[in-house]
């Protein structure tokens, strides 16, 4: 009994002991001060699911690792119901009847706006890790956060993909609530900025229907621009790209871009959606990958409740925020939480009635100081939100998204991210698409599109041309049967050329400028102007901005010494000569020793006797009276060649050599001279400010009348000089240039253009086209089309041929001298025949005769002169004057008299 007391008595000492030391650690332990902070998401969203088990993990590892701290959030949810209704309803029942010291929501821009005005009345934190329209504002109220990325942060990233891939067109593609119409500001700025222009918005609206989504998307295969911009979230994205790929807008020729609307939650999109989407570009921040990162997630998974996605961006953006709030609620000290009421009286409202929480300022400056490294990255509020990270810049390649490249705001497009530098101004800021990966685009297709195709039922741009009757070079409108048009020309090539380098598609027709009679409507300021008013743009011409003076001067040719003659007389002279040589060498070859000699010399001699007549510098002395008779009527036609010849370059020389009769406009003004212009052009106004009398300028309307002015003379109707734009003085110079040039000075005006009204998309893009065709292989050849080659003059080739003599001024002096030439040499053959007649009747054959009568011409006659004179002196010379003497001295001379009795035999002459 006593043991059975002595065990009881141990029981409840121990008992005893146990609530002892129970009381004395509870009261040294510190109480929790529990802040009541309001949830409002809707929750039957997916996203919100997702985020609300993020924000449960997230208390539950910061309380975990700081058990110490003496406040903790107290979480009361509240659905949204979708609608800014239903978060309005909620948030006034959290602020009224819970009195929260801060609110995380709502979900979308569209609930924030009533609800950031109530924390500023209630002076209670709006903390939102979903809403990202540019729209909400910190400036608004200082008690709203966004714990999230505002849009426009990514459309900078965008506009450097649209810059590196050369579009000049994009349409934007938006749902027509807060968070669409909220970031399309911001867009078109982005745009502007690469020169790229957004001819069309495509809204859909929040609720649209497929019917309503295909309307749209037909409307826009109508168009031009194959650049397209989706910004929307998630549920009606897919719908879009499902019905784009079903009406064939996922092929070639198109380029799609999501923003990160649908690029974050890319991983929950249905797999059927996903590979509909395939060449999609988008934009999504970049998230670092840590250990940190990959264990929340797979923690996440193990204690996610309810149908939920996979952690994406916002999950971690939720995970931050409740972080930061849980910090900021410890930072603020907390005692007593609560809400001071003011009077209300019986007819006041809801929203009179919340209050103001006392602590809610203590709250919101603990929350914008809070920094610390979250699962997203740096965890830093900067005007009431999140600092901008890099952007990754991903590849849509069927059921996944894959990284091609990253963007960030010092340094643009790049490969790789270095965050060594990153705080290092590099100032190397690109937009290359060579520093993005390998990209799939919509058909398939490796290479990028081009952003553009021809429209099915586009506007065509109205382009007025002037209508002229001369220089029609430049622009010719001609009219067809049916009445219609047909333009050509210099100008329309040139533009035609411009049109086709432009990065998009441009429809245009020519309109030209005339009236009911095919006529001009008026002068190229008429144009102008009628092309404000209407819908046309201007065709003036290319862009040349300079005007040229144009005076009277000769031209100067090359090649002067064979201008003179025709080459028919050349050549006719030159045989001439040849003939003559020939001829005298014939007449006095056995009759003069200065006609003898080795063959080489013979050649060279008549070579140098013939062309020696030429300036008479011949010294043969002639011995038979036929060559002097041919002479005297070979150097008449000589003299008369050369005298014609030398006047006829001294003519040519004199007129190329003549200087212009104007040098300046001080000497057109000073002599009150006529001056000439182009019909319609501008530079009627600009001679009248240059001070130029109006009635001494005299219009043309084609070169051939400005020749005919200049022909006249300024005294007698005509003009001293002429201003026009380069192109139709040198179209003019390539007629006429033997006789005018160009002279400075010259005068910088606005010239030849493509005319735009103010404020045109195309200026710029055409501008640099311009720049491009002008300056390429493409405009020459379109130069050498209109105008041809222009580097030989016709006009001087023409002017210089007829100014040349010519066989036909001489062919009675050649019939002449050619006629006494041809009676010598028949003279001449009828005397050698006679003289040898016994060769020919001795001869056995003709080519023995003929080999015989050529022995006897190669010897001396001894009627010769020179042959009598050597045997009336006695002298034993040789008589063969091509005979030379023995070589060998010691021939007795017994040999020699011998030989000379035998050649006086031979040549029937007396012995002696």
């Amino acid at each position: 009994m006593e043991k059975k007391f002595c065990i009881l008595h141990f029981f409840c000492f121990v008992l005893y002991l146990n609530i002892l030391i129970t009381t004395l650690m509870a009261q040294r332990m510190p109480t929790t001060i529990p802040i009541r902070v309001g949830v409002v998401l809707d929750m039957d969203n997916q996203v919100v699911q997702m985020g609300l088990n993020c924000i449960s993990i997230a208390l539950s590892d910061f309380y975990a690792k700081h058990d110490h701290y003496g406040t903790r959030l107290a979480l009361n949810n509240r659905d949204s119901k979708g609608t800014a209704v239903g978060a309005a309803t909620a948030a006034v029942d959290l602020l009224k009847n819970v009195e929260v010291q801060a609110i995380i929501g709502p979900m979308f821009s569209s609930q924030a706006n009533f609800l950031i005005d109530l924390g500023d009345e209630a002076q209670v934190p709006i903390i939102t890790f979903t809403a990202t329209s540019p729209s909400l504002s910190s400036s608004r109220s200082p008690y709203f956060v966004r714990a999230t990325l505002n849009d426009s942060s990514q459309v900078k990233a965008i506009g450097s993909i649209i810059q590196a891939f050369g579009w000049r067109e994009v349409v934007p593609i938006y749902v027509d609530n807060e968070f669409g119409k909220g970031i399309i500001p911001y867009l078109n700025d982005a745009m502007e900025e690469v020169n790229a222009r957004v001819p069309y918005r495509s809204v859909i609206p929040s609720l649209a229907t497929d019917d309503q989504i295909i309307a749209e998307l037909y409307k826009l295969m109508s168009m031009q621009t194959r650049v397209f911009i989706v910004h929307m979230l998630r549920p009606l994205g897919s719908r879009l790209f499902t019905k784009a790929k079903e009406l064939g807008m996922m092929s070639e020729n198109y380029a799609w871009i999501i923003t990160d609307g649908i690029a974050n939650a890319f991983d929950a999109i249905d797999p059927s959606v996903r590979e509909s989407m395939l060449g999609v570009i988008g934009v999504i921040p970049y998230v670092p990958k840590t250990t940190e990162v990959d264990n929340f997630k797979i923690r996440y998974r193990k204690r996610a409740t309810g149908p939920t996605l996979d952690v994406n961006t916002f999950g971690l953006w939720a995970y931050d925020s409740a972080t930061a709030l849980a910090m900021a609620v410890e930072e603020a000290r907390l005692t007593n939480a609560r809400f001071s009421k003011t009077n209300i009286t019986r007819n006041s409202t809801d929203i009179e009635a919340i209050g103001v929480s006392t602590d809610g300022p203590k709250i919101i400056q603990a929350l914008l100081s809070t920094r610390f490294k979250g699962l997203a990255g740096d965890f830093q509020l900067v005007d009431g939100q999140l600092q901008s990270p890099p952007y990754q810049i991903v590849n849509v390649i069927g059921p996944a998204a894959r990284g091609v490249g990253y963007w960030t705001k010092e340094n643009g497009i790049v490969k790789e991210l270095n965050f060594t530098n990153a705080n290092t101004n590099t100032n190397t800021y690109s937009a290359l698409k060579s520093n993005l990966g390998s990209i799939i685009w919509p058909g398939d297709r490796t290479s990028p599109p081009k952003g553009w195709v021809i429209p099915t039922n586009g506007r065509k741009l109205r382009i007025g041309v002037p209508f002229k009757d001369g220089f029609t070079e430049f622009v010719r409108v001609t009219w067809n049967p049916d009445n219609s048009t047909k333009v050509q020309g210099y100008c329309i090539d040139v533009f035609d050329a411009v049109m086709a380098t432009l990065p998009y598609g441009v429809q245009y027709e020519y309109i030209p400028f005339s009236n009911s009679e095919h006529k001009s409507a008026g002068s190229y300021n008429d144009l102008a102007d009628q092309s404000m008013l209407t819908s046309l743009y201007l065709i003036q011409s290319l862009v040349f901005p300079w005007l040229h003076q144009s005076n009277i001067i000769r031209a100067r040719v090359h090649g002067f010494f064979l201008k003179p003659l025709t080459w028919q007389l050349w050549v006719t002279s030159l045989c001439s000569f040849v003939f003559i040589g020939i001829l005298i060498w014939i007449l006095e070859h056995r009759i003069n020793g200065d006609f003898k000699g080795t063959n080489w010399h013979q050649v060279g001699l008549v070579l140098w006797f013939a062309f020696s007549t030429l300036v008479f510098a011949h010294k043969e002395k002639l011995v038979s009276n036929l060559s002097k008779l041919v002479l005297i009527f070979w150097f008449f036609v000589v003299l008369v060649l050369t005298q014609s010849y030398t006047a006829s370059l001294t003519s040519m020389l004199t007129l190329q050599q003549l200087q212009p009769t104007v040098t300046d406009i001080n000497t057109l003004l000073k002599n009150n001279e006529y001056v000439g212009y182009q019909q319609g052009s501008f530079v009627f106004g600009m001679l009248k400010r240059m001070n130029f009398d109006e009635s001494r300028l005299l219009q043309y309307n084609s070169i051939e009348e400005m020749n005919e002015l200049f022909s006249k003379g300024s005294k007698k109707g005509g003009i001293a000089a002429a201003f026009d734009e380069i192109p139709y003085i040198k179209l003019f110079l390539g007629k006429y240039c033997s006789k005018y040039t160009m002279v400075d000075p010259t005068y910088k005006t606005d010239g030849f253009g493509f005319v735009f009204p103010i404020g045109s998309p195309l200026v710029t893009d055409t501008s640099r086209a311009i720049l491009n065709v002008t300056q390429g292989e493409e405009m020459v050849r379109i130069e050498r089309k209109w105008f041809g080659d222009k580097t030989e003059c016709s006009d001087l080739s023409d002017s210089l041929s007829s100014n040349s003599l010519g066989l036909e001024s001489f062919w009675m002096l050649f019939v002449i001298v050619g006629t006494a030439a041809v009676i010598a040499l028949i003279t001449y053959l009828g005397r050698f025949l006679h003289q040898n007649w016994d060769v020919i009747q001795g001869a056995e054959s003709v080519g023995d005769m003929f080999a015989r009568l050529l022995e006897r011409f190669q010897s001396e006659d001894p009627n010769a002169p020179d042959f009598m004179n050597n045997i009336v002196d006695g002298n034993e010379a040789e008589i063969l004057g091509d005979i030379e003497p023995p070589p060998d001295e010691n021939v007795p001379r017994e040999e020699v008299h011998h030989e000379i009795e035998l050649a006086n035999q031979n040549q029937n002459l007396p012995p002696g």
